[in-house]
C-alpha cells in the first residue's frame, strides 16, 4: 500500500483566518499529522461567515478539513504550559509548530527552541516591522484595486485573498525547507514571513516594480482587457459572457480564423498603423481587435460560441457564478477525482476536494472532515503526553482544556465523526 507523502510528519497548528490554516490544511491533504489549537469556544475566526442552518461556520470546517482539534486555554499559565508540553513532546520527526498569532513568552521562539532545539518554527507576521496587515489593506497598499475595473473606476478591491493563499502556501514551502534542513543536519529553524514581504515580492517578480523604474510606466485601469497581449470579454446571444485570449501568434491565428475576422481585421489594423503578428501590436490594437469580435459573439448563443472554438489552439472559457459552475463545468463535480461528495457532521454534506497534487508513487488521504471543534483534545493529549484520566481532570480543574465532560461529549461526536470517514 502507498503512503502518504507527508507521512509521519507532525505540526501544531495556532492559528487564524486565512494563511496560516491553509497551509496547515495543504499540510494534511498531504497525509501530516496537522493539530489545530483553539481556546475554548473557538479563536477568532470559529463564527466566521458563510454558516450553515446551524450557525456552525462554512468558512472554518472547510479550512481546517482532515486536522485533529484541541481546545486549550491560553489566558492562564496551566494553558500555555500545556501547549508547550505539545509542541515539544517526543517523536518521529522534528517539533513543528507553525502559527500567525501574537504569542505569550512561555510560546516564544526563545522559550520553545531552549527545550527542543530542533524545533521549526514558522511563523507569519503583517508586516517586516511587526505591525498588523490583513490580505486587504496589503492588496490596497500595493495597487492592484487601481487596477482592477477601468479607468473611469474608483479603486476596486478583488474578492479574493490572494496574498493570504500565496502567503500560506509560501509558509508550506517554508516548513518544507526547514524539514528538509533538519533531516540533513539535525538543526532547528525560525522562519518568519510578513504577509506584506508576499505581496511586495510578487510585484516586483511580476515585473510591475521595474517597469515604473525603467521606463517610468504608470499601468492603468484596463477593464478585461488582457496587459502586454490580446485578451478581452464579450457578451453572447443568449445573455452571457466569455473572456478569450491570444497570447502566442498560434492562439491568435486560430482565434481570428474561428471568429471570420482573419480577412478584414488585418486591413484595417495596417491601415490604422497597428500590427497583429506580436503580443505588443495586438495589445495596441485591442479596442479595433474588440470591435470587430463583438459582433460575431453578439449573434451567437454560448453552446455555439464553445463549438466555434473548439479548436485547442484558442484560449476561452465563460464567465459563470458559482452556481453555474456546478451545474456546468465537470472539473468542479465527482468527474474529477480529487472530488468527492462528502458528509461533514454537523456542518452538511458538499463537495470536498483532496489535495491538487498528483503523485506517482505516493498515496494521499482522502478529502478530510470538518472537525468539531475539540474533539480531539482528550485523545492529543493521552496519545502525545501519555495523560490518564486523573491527569485529564487535573488539566481541566487548572483551567487548561474545558470540562472533562465537554471533552468526552465532544471526543464521543468526533470519534462518530471519524467512523463514518
Amino acid at each position: 500500500m502507498k503512503r502518504a507523502v507527508l507521512a509521519g510528519l507532525r505540526v501544531i497548528e495556532f492559528s487564524a483566518f486565512v494563511a496560516a490554516p491553509l497551509a496547515g490544511l495543504t499540510l494534511a491533504q498531504l497525509g501530516a499529522e496537522v493539530i489545530r489549537i483553539d481556546p475554548p469556544g473557538g479563536n477568532i475566526d470559529f463564527g466566521r461567515l458563510p454558516l450553515n442552518a446551524a450557525g456552525r461556520s462554512l468558512y472554518w470546517g472547510c479550512l481546517n478539513r482532515g486536522k485533529r482539534s484541541v481546545e486549550i486555554d491560553l489566558r492562564n499559565a496551566a494553558g500555555r504550559a500545556l501547549l508547550q508540553d505539545l509542541i515539544c513532546a517526543s517523536g518521529a520527526g522534528p517539533a513543528i509548530f507553525l502559527t500567525n498569532l501574537t504569542l505569550d513568552a512561555e510560546l516564544s521562539w526563545e522559550a520553545l527552541s531552549g527545550r527542543r532545539p530542533d524545533l521549526i518554527m514558522v511563523q507569519l507576521t503583517g508586516s517586516p516591522d511587526g505591525s498588523n496587515a490583513v490580505d486587504y489593506t496589503v492588496n490596497s497598499a500595493v495597487g492592484f484595486p487601481d487596477l482592477t475595473g477601468d479607468a473611469r473606476s474608483v479603486p476596486v478591491n478583488h474578492v479574493l485573498p490572494a496574498w493570504d493563499v500565496a502567503a500560506g502556501l509560501t509558509l508550506t514551502t517554508a516548513l518544507l525547507a526547514a524539514e528538509r534542513h533538519w533531516r540533513a543536519t539535525g538543526q532547528g529553524q525560525h522562519v518568519s514571513l510578513a504577509l506584506s514581504d508576499v505581496a511586495m515580492s510578487t510585484v516586483c517578480n511580476l515585473g510591475y516594480l521595474a517597469d515604473m523604474q525603467v521606463n517610468g510606466a504608470e499601468r492603468q485601469a484596463d477593464g478585461n482587457f488582457l496587459y502586454g497581449a490580446y485578451g478581452d470579454a464579450f457578451a453572447t446571444a443568449d445573455g452571457r459572457r466569455v473572456m478569450v485570449v491570444a497570447i502566442t501568434q498560434r492562439q491568435w491565428s486560430a482565434l481570428a480564423k474561428a471568429t471570420e475576422v482573419s480577412e478584414s481585421l488585418p486591413a484595417a489594423a495596417a491601415a490604422l498603423g497597428y500590427r497583429l503578428d506580436t503580443e505588443a501590436g495586438r495589445y495596441q490594437a485591442r479596442e479595433l481587435i474588440s470591435a470587430f469580435l463583438r459582433p460575431w459573439f453578439l449573434r451567437r448563443r454560448l453552446d455555439e460560441v464553445a463549438a466555434a472554438l473548439a479548436d485547442r489552439s484558442i484560449l476561452w472559457g465563460p464567465y459563470r457564478t458559482m452556481r453555474q459552475m456546478l451545474q456546468e463545468d465537470p472539473r468542479c463535480s465527482e468527474a474529477n477525482p480529487m472530488f468527492s461528495m462528502t458528509d461533514h457532521p454537523g456542518l452538511g454534506r458538499f463537495l470536498t476536494s483532496r489535495s491538487p497534487l498528483r503523485f506517482a508513487d505516493f498515496a494521499l488521504p482522502g478529502p478530510g472532515l470538518a472537525p468539531i471543534l475539540g474533539q480531539d483534545t482528550a485523545q492529543v493529549l493521552r496519545e502525545i503526553l501519555g495523560f490518564d484520566d486523573e491527569r485529564l481532570r487535573q488539566a481541566a480543574a487548572a483551567g487548561a482544556i474545558p470540562a472533562i465532560g465537554a471533552i468526552g461529549a465532544i471526543g464521543a461526536i468526533g470519534a462518530s465523526a471519524v467512523a463514518q470517514a
